[in-house]
């Protein structure tokens, strides 16, 4: 049991998975700045669907759409597999206390990433759906369930919390430590700079979206549960709105820029 365990530990710990894991953080990036985009777009007035399905959408239409699909779910897997290595392999060395805090970490990282394959692999197969109406049902579907109610308001919770915990990671530049950052001081300050404001960003959509799935459990309205597309349009019809979810896609654009440069900078 032990040598199939160093096996497994050597195999996913391996040159040619990490350069594909890497690749996935690129590919989370890509999808991050086309979201910011549609954010911009939607504070000027136009349309479009500022969330993750939406941007894989955007992804799918481009010239060799497929392959892009096809590559970056596969980039996804290979991480999502590198942060379960993680999750199980290491961090031994660790007082037990923090060793678990870092393995929960990895594997809720590895959740993320896997759900992101998810959602890649439904669009490159042609299943892709309506993503708005499909988080409302949800929603609804969980709500009906014996212990839904509290679920969904753990989850709501969950989900403010980690925007809370991503902001905070932002302004502390908590990030740096997971990075090589370049020897450059012009260089390490515009990835200090990306990740502060791209963090920041993204704490602020995670809590919208933590916030409506409280609101719309609490109100027993499954369908004002919108996820991330929901949250923004809500930002945008706010005093100040318009101005405020322009930053916040500009916030995101920093984010996804930070995360192609983390696939490049990442301690793994």
């Amino acid at each position: 049991m032990k040598d199939a365990a160093d096996a497994a530990e050597d195999i996913t710990n391996s040159r040619p998975l990490e350069l594909v894991a890497r690749a996935g953080f690129a590919v989370s990036g890509i999808l991050h700045f086309l979201i910011g985009l549609v954010a911009i777009r939607l504070a000027m007035g136009g349309e479009g669907e500022a969330d993750v399905s939406g941007a894989v959408e955007q992804l799918g239409s481009q010239p060799a759409g497929p392959l892009l699909l096809w590559s970056s779910f596969a980039a996804c897997v290979a991480l999502a597999i590198w942060q379960t290595s993680d999750a199980i392999f290491d961090f031994e060395h660790l007082p037990a206390k923090k060793k678990l805090g870092k393995k929960a970490k990895a594997a809720l990282q590895a959740v993320v990433y896997a759900g992101l394959a998810l959602t890649l692999f439904s669009f490159a197969s042609g299943a892709g759906k309506d993503h708005t109406s499909s988080t409302s049902d949800l929603t609804a579907s969980v709500l009906k369930a014996p212990g839904g109610y509290a679920l969904l308001l753990a989850v709501g919770a969950g989900v403010a919390v980690a925007g809370i915990v991503y902001a905070i990671r932002g302004f502390r530049q908590s990030f740096a430590k997971h990075l090589r950052l370049p020897a450059s001081h012009k260089a390490r300050t515009a990835v200090t700079v990306l990740g502060v404001v791209g963090y920041a960003a993204k704490g602020i959509v995670l809590l919208l979206v933590g916030l409506l799935v409280i609101v719309a459990t609490i109100k027993a309205h499954p369908e004002e549960s919108t996820g991330l597309d929901g949250g923004l349009r809500a930002l945008r019809d706010q005093p100040f709105g318009m101005y405020i979810l322009a930053a916040v896609g500009a916030g995101l654009i920093c984010y996804g820029i930070f995360m192609m440069v983390r696939a490049k900078l990442a301690k793994m």
